[in-house]
């Protein structure tokens, strides 16, 4: 048991005025709010699955929202009470305020580029007639709500630069609507685009429109939580309504079909991409824009791989793809002989997995992963390998994209020690040359980053990145934080975080587990941890913390563990499946109940990943590990903190309601179960910096408490 001011708290009372009950009394001394329990069980293929907590999946409903506002009571009294945590904000608030700028790109002779000056809420839209020159304002999203709710969430210049599509987000929503900007005089033109979601907009070469995806409007506005099916490919003639648009493709027999569009920057060619899931197969259609009523056409037909359109010369169209080549190739395919048997490879695959491919200046610039770090080569259009780009370190490079035509491009580069810089690359003379890196005081040679391998249950290899300050003792005794996420091809890289700056600063040690399931090593790795083998992405991660024990890094005690989304499940499923191995536990906006996530919004998309408890076999599967149903009456959990937004449109809240009410019921041992739920928020997208540092100063000052970790007196007013 960890001896904490929390553990030895009187108990709180934070009971629902809809209930008549005692609050549950837990054996750390904390009252519960009450959770009412209903009758209802589920039979999954002769297997009776009860489900007390259904009730908490209605968000709106005002059992809910009096619940929701108990648990917020008790979480914020517990926390409030923690020594130490007003100087956490003091310090996260002051590290958080450095100037951070995107890299810029060009459309006609206008550069668009993001900045914050540090603590704005959102980032503001420049646009100058150079890269960082005459700069002036264009969208600035911290005027458009007071709390700093509606977030930019996607630009999109017309290729003169005179018109700019922007999408809007409102409280971290998936949904979207779209605008359209002058450049010159930065007024909104009269269109509105709505019921948008998981869409882009690209121009055709005229400027006269775009084309976007959208779905039909909700048969009830209000319910954020129903499944999203039968997206369509619209376009838009500026000036006229959203009810004029015309429909250019759809899909009536395939309600899980979604369409993106791009116009070829010669303007002949409507590419069209068409996904289903999250999986990272799509097929591949067209339609020609210079002929009037021209009719989709299939190229690519079948969901056998992904393929992502680089350019094209003519009727040579170019394409990055993992059809073959489980960790990606370049290939050409002429669109007027498209049978396979014609395709012809560019640049083979290689040991290091593909992350993306621009062509710029008559180069191919790839980005690779070399063991979860960024390598940069460039070609010719042949496929020769001419060279590769220096760059500043080992960590993330992004960016690297431009127009056919460009001599040079703009990328970023990030580290677990450097925020992000933005750099020019001259694409003829391979060099690079710093053009913006923020001012950050942080005595890099005062911390040590390594990266290394350890052996899983099986026997994978697995990487792990450790960070923390040189000269720690290894005697177990260091307070450690150990992410990971480990799902839906997304490879987890380097890069600098403010939040895990202040970690470090109070003696925390930072671990990164690269588990299966994820992108770090291509399409093998992330089939790896998925579906049947999704225990394997628990398994390196359970493996991650016994190597992390057992080299002197920490102990139980002092090990905590933290996930979002895919990694909120990944951390769900540790603490239920391996309880007595963890100290302290992050989860945050998980998925957590595995029967039920393809019920609501865009979950039947992670099918692809999870499987469904649709299906018999796949029932069982994930009945194994669903974090939900896998707590035990009873047993020692580790404290916990679960966090979700009360109005997630992605992972519905309901996961982590239910999650909460289910361990705290169970918990049998001395350390607190709570949830924290931000109200006005969604996944996390576009979260409000201020928002986001409350809800970091929370996690952090919990752990400080669990873990045992003393923070300074003057901590809050270092320099």
């Amino acid at each position: 048991m960890n001896v904490t001011p929390l553990t030895l708290m009187v108990s709180l009372m934070a009971c629902t005025p809809k209930h008549d009950s005692a609050p549950d009394i837990s054996p750390q001394g904390l009252s519960y709010p009450v959770t009412k329990q209903v009758e209802q069980v589920d039979d999954y293929h002769g297997t009776k699955v009860s489900d007390p907590y259904r009730w908490l999946e209605d968000t709106d409903a005002e059992d809910t929202k009096a619940w929701v506002a108990a648990q917020n009571e008790l979480t914020f009294k517990v926390l409030g009470a923690i020594p130490g945590r007003d100087a956490i904000r003091a310090r996260m608030t002051a590290l958080w305020d450095f100037e951070r700028t995107s890299a810029p790109g060009r459309r006609g002779a206008v550069w668009f580029w993001t900045f914050n000056d540090g603590l704005m809420n959102q980032a503001q839209l420049m646009v100058g007639t150079g890269p960082y020159e005459n700069g002036r304002v264009l969208i600035d999203p911290n005027t458009l709500s007071e709390d700093g709710t509606v977030a930019l969430s996607g630009t999109f210049p017309s290729d003169d630069g005179k018109h700019l599509v922007y999408s809007l987000s409102k409280a971290g929503s998936d949904w979207q609507e779209l605008r359209v900007r002058d450049v010159a005089t930065g007024k909104d033109l009269p269109d509105l685009l709505q019921h948008i979601k998981f869409s882009e907009a690209s121009w055709t070469k005229d400027g006269k429109g775009f084309f976007y995806s959208a779905y039909d409007p909700p048969k009830d506005p209000n319910d954020f939580e129903q499944a999203n099916y039968y997206q369509k490919l619209y376009y838009h003639r500026l000036g006229e309504p959203q009810s004029a648009d015309t429909l250019i493709y759809e899909r009536a027999d395939q309600p899980e079909w979604g369409f993106g569009g791009a116009v070829t920057q010669d303007g002949n060619t409507l590419v069209i991409p068409n996904w289903q899931g999250t999986e990272p197969k799509n097929r591949v259609f067209l339609k020609d824009l210079k002929t009037p009523n021209s009719p989709v056409v299939e190229l690519i037909g079948e969901f056998d791989a992904y393929y992502s359109y680089i350019g094209n010369d003519g009727p040579l169209f170019y394409f990055s793809t993992d059809q073959g080549a489980p960790r990606g190739r370049v290939i050409a395919i002429d669109i007027q002989k498209p049978a396979r048997a014609n395709w012809k490879e560019l640049i083979p695959q290689q040991a290091e997995p593909l992350e993306s491919v621009s062509l710029v200046s008559n180069r191919f610039l790839v980005t690779r992963l070399k063991d979860a770090k960024s390598l940069v080569e460039v070609y010719d259009i042949s496929g020769k390998k001419l060279s590769e780009v220096a760059l500043p370190g080992l960590g993330s490079a992004g960016g690297f994209a431009g127009l056919r035509e460009d001599k040079e491009v703009y990328y970023s580069f990030t580290s677990y020690m450097t925020p992000g810089a933005v750099y020019r690359y001259d694409v003829l003379n391979n060099t690079s040359t710093l053009v913006k890196a923020p001012t950050v005081s942080m005595d890099e040679a005062a911390y040590e980053v390594k990266q290394v391998f350890y052996p899983s249950k099986d026997g994978t290899k697995i990487p792990m990145f450790i960070v923390h300050k040189k000269g720690i003792a290894l005697d177990g005794s260091n307070p450690t934080y150990l992410y990971g996420y480990g799902g839906f091809n997304i490879p987890l890289t380097p890069a600098y975080s403010t939040v895990n700056r202040v970690w470090l600063e109070l003696g925390g040690v930072y671990a990164v587990a690269n588990l299966r399931g994820g992108g770090e090593y291509g399409q093998e790795w992330h089939d790896a941890g998925r579906l049947a083998n999704k225990q394997n992405v628990f398994d390196d991660f359970h493996a991650a913390a016994e190597y992390l024990i057992a080299e002197g890094y920490t102990s139980t005690p002092k090990l905590a563990i933290g996930g979002r989304s895919n990694g909120g499940l990944l951390v769900g499923a540790a603490i239920t499946q391996r309880p007595e191995l963890y100290g302290a536990a992050l989860p945050g906006v998980g998925v957590l109940d595995m029967l039920r996530f393809h019920k609501f919004t865009i979950g039947w998309a992670w099918v692809s990943d999870y499987g469904s408890s649709d299906d018999p076999t796949q029932f069982q599967w994930l009945y194994a590990y669903s974090p939900l149903h896998n707590i035990k009456p009873g047993a020692a959990y580790p404290a916990t903190l679960i966090t979700t937004g009360d109005h997630d449109d992605r992972v519905v809240p309901g996961h982590s309601f239910k999650f909460a009410a289910a361990l705290q019921a169970a918990q049998g041992g001395p350390e607190p179960i709570l949830i924290r739920v931000d109200v006005n928020a969604g996944h996390g997208a576009g979260k409000p910096t201020a928002k986001s540092i409350e809800e970091w100063v929370d996690q952090w000052a919990f752990l400080v408490d669990q873990l045992g970790v003393t923070v300074p007196p003057d901590f809050g007013a270092t320099p």
